[in-house]
Parts: C-alpha cells; structure tokens; sequence
C-alpha cells in the first residue's frame, strides 16, 4: 500500500461512519458497465461540495486489490448488481488528487515532475519483481508492470481541473497539462477506467483537445448519471423525515438543479439538492446559507459585474425568478474566454451559481441560499438600484398583509423608476418588474408564477409554506394598460382561486396595472375567506 498506489478504504469509511450518508454506490455499477471498454475515459464536472471527493474515495475502497472492502459494500445498493462480485477489489488503483501536487509546486513542470516521481516511487516499490527499462519514466513503468502482470490500472483523478482555475491566463501551462495527461492515459493497454473529476468540463484547445477520448459528465449534460450529481428529492424526503425538519422549507432553500437523463422510454428528469447544505442544515437542525462558506461571494461577484451586453439585465431578471434562454455551444470550458454573456451564464451554471434546463435550454437562479449569493454580492457593487429594490420589498411585503393598496403601487413604482435596465414595454416587464419588487416574499411563500386553473392561469400566486401558515396567500393579476379592479374582475370571473382549494386560510387578492400615459402603478387589494364564494 502506497500514498497513491492502492491507498486503501479510510476515505469510503469515513463516509459511512458518518452521522448522514446517502447510497450512492450505483455509481459504481455504471463504471463497471464501462471498464475495459473504448468508455473507459469518464469525465464528471460538478460545482464545489457536491461529492466529488467522496464518490472517487468510493470508486479507490470499491476496487483497490490490498484491502477486502466486502463489508464495507455488503449493505448497500452495488451488492445487488450482477457485476458486484466480478470487479471488488480486483485491480491496482492510481488515486491522485491534483491540487496536492499544484499546491506543493512552484509551477506546472514542477508540478508534472513531482507527480511522475511520487507515482514511480509507489510503482517500484510495490512491484519489487519487475526490471524496469527506465525507472524515471512513469509511462514505461506502467506499461512495464502491465506487461508483467496483465492487469490493467484504475486511475482516479481528483479536481482534474484546478490547473485551470489557478492559472488561467497560462495558456502554455494548460497546454503542457493537457499534452501530459493525454500521453499518460490515451491508447494505454495499462488502463481499465480513467475517472476525473472536478469543476469544469474539459478544456476546448482546437488541435489541443488533447483530452477527446473522454466522455464527459457535466452540469449541463449530465448524461446517464444525473442522480449521482447531488441528493435527488426522494433522499431528501427521507433524510427530513428521519430528522424531523421540514422538505417543504428545505426544497426552498436547497433545492433546484434540474438535470435530465434521456432514455429509449422517455426523458427522466432530477431535481438535485446541494449535499453539502442539506447535510449542514440536518446537522445543525436549522435552515441557511453554508455551500458558500467555504469560498466568499467574491467569486460570483468578479463574474455577473463584467461589461457584457445583456448580463445585468439577465441577472437582475433572474432575480426576480425568470429564466433566461442561453446558447452554452459557445463556451471554451475556462474562467477567461467570454465572446458573450452566455458564457459568462454558462460558467456559473458549472460552478453551481446557476441551474440549465437542457430541454428547454435555460438558466436560472435555482434555491434561496444561491440567490442570497447573488444579492450578497450585488450588495457590494454599483448596481444600488437592484439592491434598493430588494431591501424595500420587505416593507412592500408588509403593505400588502396590512393591505395599503397604495403603499403598494407606490413600492412598484419605486422599483420600476430604479430598475431602469429592464424594458418597460409589456406584461413580462411588469412581471419582472412585480416579482423583484416582492423579493422578500420567498422567505415564506412558495412563489408560483402562472398557477393554473380550470379556467386560465392567475399570473402570481404567493402560498405560505408549513412554518409560516400565519401569513395570508397572495393571488396577484397584471394588467398592462387596463385597470387594476379588473385585474381583481378576472381573478374572480375565472375562478383562479380555485387553484388554492386546498390552502385554508386567509387570502389576498391584488391587482396590479401599469398605465403607459401616467407612467404609474394602480393596485386594488380585496381579503377573502376560503369559505367565501367568489363568482
């Protein structure tokens, strides 16, 4: 057993010895699927926290030969796969995690050389009955021992990326990486299952894309294997019933990252949770902000402030709960190349600032917690307009519980003087418009834009989750040039409220009308029961 050379099952352990592990070893199933085969090169990119390290710690203790994992296994949902047996600890692993070596090097060929010399160093060690043509070649090792042995290697590759994340304008180093990487891996008898994880998909390089033997797993393709991106909503149901908090409230917060598998049956599709905060919050039995902890809101703030046509203007309708049509063709897979604001969009998708709806090809802001990031960091730039509005909406909240119809007006006025960036020239601006002016709402509401009913679709509807049942529903109706009692009119006459029938409670229904003459706000406000009848 070697530091990196079949370096055993502590890891894998640790994860099950903790307070809170979700099965995740069908993962493995997929790999063996692939072993051996010309799909052996498999490439999963994810946002930070979202179990990279633990699934590759899984795939070392799963198939390192020195260490019997069976027991580890025996309980859990690989040990019902017919390959479960053929492959347990049945080959010699290679498991690296490459921000070691970038962190302990002055620069990349320090960093090549040293990963090399410590890789040699378990090899010839291990393998003490093999005579070696050249002893400082890590390939003409492997491909020694493999002679010998005719066993072939599994090789992990932990944050296969940080290279590119710490040297981003380098592109020499990049390319210098890329060509190792590919020397190493590509056309080698040696290898069984090449496996690499981290951030970002691989690197586009034109006649450098050196890495093209690998299928790629990423936040906006995630091919086969979206339920393994994060906790799928039937673990999270579970864990909050085994801990006794809410789904409904954890949902809001965490949830969000819609990935989709395509089958010969049809589209599947997954909401994926944060594992990181849905841990931390089951832990600490309380709900908020802990994916970001670990990295300040710096990082979103350094990407949605640069000077691209259409950023600010997508960003601040995502805020107000848009979803924004984006091209990600376009994206060169690094932190620096940016032709257009869809790239920009498309790199937050990656680092998790963002969720991509792959059918309908969209992006939007997915939970809470990251929309809190989004406001942390507009908070600290020049965009005040944005973060005015979003500190008034708590007082714009409280006028339409006291139901101060022009207190309300008022606010949206307010908010569509100050956000001058959208235009103004229809219902979807005003919905905009509407949406951010209520930001505040989502701390207790589950905020649905064009809730259906039998007879249409009422254009806002505010529903209290479980903990905060104390504050009244909301049905809002736009109108763009016609009067606010109408508004209330339609709300009525096509029964909207029909859609609530299972919410008891007290409700509100508003109206809200922009008039293009006046350039002002009217907004009508009426309390109904559930009991009453609306006709």
């Amino acid at each position: 057993m070697g530091s990196y050379l079949n370096s055993g099952n502590k890891g894998f352990r640790e994860s099950l010895n903790s307070a809170i592990y979700v099965d995740k070893t069908g993962f493995i199933a997929r790999m063996n699927a692939v072993l051996d085969t010309q799909q052996k090169f498999v490439c999963v990119s994810r946002p930070r926290r979202f179990g990279k390290s633990v699934a590759a710690n899984m795939l070392a203790a799963y198939y390192n030969q020195d260490e019997d994992s069976a027991k580890l296994f025996e309980d859990l949902e690989i040990s019902q796969s017919e390959s479960y047996r053929k492959h347990l600890n049945k080959y010699d692993v290679i498991k690296i995690n490459m921000q070691d070596f970038l962190s302990m090097a002055g620069n990349v060929d320090e960093m090549l050389s040293m990963l090399c010399k410590y890789l040699i160093f378990d090899l010839t060690d291990y393998f003490t009955e093999i005579r070696f043509r050249d002893n400082n070649n890590l390939i003409q090792v492997m491909k020694d021992i493999f002679a010998r042995t005719k066993r072939p290697f599994i090789i992990l590759i932990d944050e296969w990326d940080c290279l590119f994340r710490e040297y981003q304008q380098d592109g020499d180093a990049q390319k210098k990486y890329l060509d190792f990487l590919r020397a190493w891996l590509k056309d080698k008898e040696y290898v069984a299952l090449a496996y690499m994880t981290g951030i970002l998909p691989i690197k586009k390089y034109g006649s450098h894309s050196a890495l093209n033997m690998f299928t790629e797993y990423s936040m906006t393709d995630s091919g086969n294997l979206a339920e393994y991106f994060g906790f799928t909503e039937e673990e999270v149901k579970a864990l909050c019933a085994k801990y006794e908090m809410s789904f409904e409230e954890m949902k809001a917060w965490y949830d969000g990252y819609r990935l989709v598998t395509h089958t010969k049956d049809g589209d599947i599709c997954y909401y994926m949770y944060n594992p990181k905060s849905v841990v931390e919050a089951l832990m600490r039995h309380k709900f908020g902000t802990y994916w970001n902890r670990t990295e300040t809101y710096e990082a979103l703030k350094i990407y949605i402030q640069m000077d691209m046509d259409g950023l600010k203007d997508a960003v601040v309708r995502m805020l107000a709960r848009e979803e924004i049509r984006i091209n990600t063709g376009t994206f060169e897979n690094d932190m620096t190349t940016f032709a257009t604001k869809d790239d920009v969009l498309t790199l937050l998708v990656h680092l998790g600032y963002l969720t991509f709806d792959g059918t309908r090809e969209t992006v939007a802001i997915p939970n809470k917690e990251v929309s809190q990031e989004y406001v942390n960091a507009i908070s600290t730039m020049d965009w005040q307009e944005v973060i005015h509005s979003v500190e008034a909406s708590r007082k714009l909240l409280t006028s339409l519980w006291e139901m101060d119809s022009q207190a309300v007006a008022e606010g949206i006025d307010r908010a569509h003087r100050e956000i001058s960036i959208l235009e103004y020239n229809d219902e979807n601006s005003l919905s905009c418009t509407v949406n951010l002016a209520f930001y505040f709402a989502r701390e207790y509401y589950t905020i649905i834009r064009e809730l259906p009913s039998k007879k249409g679709f009422a254009d806002i509807c505010l529903i209290p989750r479980k903990l905060h049942m104390d504050k009244p529903a909301a049905v809002i109706e736009l109108k763009w040039d016609k009067d606010a009692a109408g508004a209330i009119a339609q709300i009525k006459d096509k029964n909207y409220v029909d859609a609530l029938r299972d919410y008891e409670g007290n409700l509100i229904l508003a109206g809200i009308s922009y008039d293009r003459k006046t350039k002002a706000h009217t907004c009508v406000i009426e309390k109904v029961q559930k009991t009453d009848t609306i006709d």
